[in-house]
């Protein structure tokens, strides 16, 4: 462990000596965090780094270390604590777990049917406990993203139809539900623009969501949305015809220190009359601001307050934020490229969720999740919060999943 007079941790590779073969057939068979806690290569390499920090908390208690070792020590030890106390407590659980299935099939053979009905409903409270431990230790293991904590601007737009006004409706009940959603998680919600259609449906919206880990619940809400509905009204409604449409979805993370030089001769700034409902200033004064970034292209609007100068302050705040996307868009791609986002590409054409009114199902195509009572999601509460941490867990899985197999593809090549 010592290396000229310096300590390290030993190399992962080098204690963790397994093989993985998480292939898609396999991925499969691990859509939930006990099912991934339960492989051998996981268990090797949760041994491992239990095992090293048994190695580190002897050798901090060695006299024979120097500062920067005992400060390198200390470091690890602090990273590997949270990690090999979630394992044990695992451990604790699973041997619970076994001896509570011992006891139910005891009591199956003697046929105590009252008795073996409250260790079933006992085991069933253990299995929850168990995912819940099992996704909480593969949280400290998968790294954090940069942004999680980071508050974003959303905006959602209206796609196209062969007839009908759905995709309009849809993206106002979408809003609305991003809307319900922030006030559900206890976010503030800032509306920036809002540009509705003129049958009483949504063309394009804009709002600012700050509050606790605002990103990381919204980062994969981005995409393409699909709408299967009977239109309410027309020729359409009358004949029971299904329409689809789209709206969609951008989430921007918007760290609060947004250094990006913008020269204002690289700007043009217009002035028009707000038009979404908020006050008697409404269509009556050129209180609303569009910025034109001319060496990008990007364009932002606000029309949120009744000040023109406020309103311009937050467009360039916005339009600050959607230049500094683009490095942002440049380190996530890095960061995905090793595992590829198994989510899907974050790119904003790409479906990720249909809305089926006529079977009142919700799948979100990426985790092949279904979701009923579209109502229930719509209201932007508990259900969609289910939906959104399902999409979580699944990514933590996926990460960990990765990771094991980037340290199998080092050790190859090594």
């Amino acid at each position: 462990l010592h290396n000229h007079g310096s300590w390290r941790p030993k190399p992962l590779l080098d204690t963790a000596r397994f093989i993985l073969s998480f292939n898609s057939r396999h991925r499969k068979n691990h859509q939930d965090s006990q099912a991934l806690w339960k492989h051998e290569a996981v268990q090797k390499y949760l041994e491992t780094l239990s095992k090293e920090y048994q190695q580190v908390s002897r050798l901090l208690s060695a006299d024979s270390l120097n500062d920067f070792e005992q400060r390198t020590l200390r470091r690890r030890h602090a990273d590997l604590s949270p990690i090999a106390a979630a394992f044990q407590e695992i451990k604790e659980a699973e041997r619970e777990v076994r001896e509570l299935e011992a006891m139910c099939t005891e009591l199956d053979n003697r046929d105590e049917k009252q008795l073996l009905e409250l260790a079933l409903e006992e085991k069933e409270s253990l299995d929850e406990k168990m995912n819940v431990l099992c996704r909480k230790l593969f949280q400290l293991l998968v790294p954090k993203e940069k942004y999680d904590r980071s508050p974003v601007i959303l905006e959602v737009t209206a796609g196209r139809t062969t007839g009908g006004d759905i995709c309009q409706q849809f993206t106002k009940e979408m809003f609305e539900m991003y809307q319900n959603y922030a006030d559900y998680k206890r976010w503030t919600f800032d509306i920036v623009n809002y540009t509705p259609a003129e049958i009483g449906g949504l063309h394009h919206a804009a709002a600012h969501i700050s509050g606790e880990n605002v990103y990381r619940h919204l980062k994969y809400e981005g995409g393409t949305h699909r709408v299967q509905r009977i239109p309410e009204t027309g020729m359409s409604s009358r004949m029971q015809r299904i329409h689809t449409g789209t709206m969609s979805v951008i989430v921007l993370p918007q760290p609060e220190e947004v250094d990006v030089k913008v020269d204002l001769k690289d700007l043009r700034i217009d002035t028009f009359r707000a038009r979404g409902a908020g006050g008697q200033h409404v269509n009556k004064t050129d209180s609303a601001v569009r910025i034109v970034h001319l060496p990008t292209g990007l364009a932002v609007e606000c029309q949120q307050e009744r000040s023109q100068q406020l309103n311009k302050e937050i467009a360039l705040r916005t339009l600050r934020a959607k230049l500094y996307q683009q490095v942002i868009e440049k380190q996530l791609s890095q960061e995905q490229s090793a595992r590829k986002l198994q989510l899907g590409t974050r790119a904003q054409s790409e479906r990720i969720r249909t809305y089926n009114f006529t079977q009142d199902r919700v799948t979100d195509h990426r985790i092949s999740y279904d979701a009923r009572n579209i109502k229930e999601i719509l209201s932007g509460k508990e259900a969609l919060d289910k939906l959104i941490n399902r999409l979580l867990e699944f990514a933590e899985i996926e990460a960990v999943t990765q990771y094991l197999e980037n340290l199998q593809a080092l050790e190859g090549g090594g």
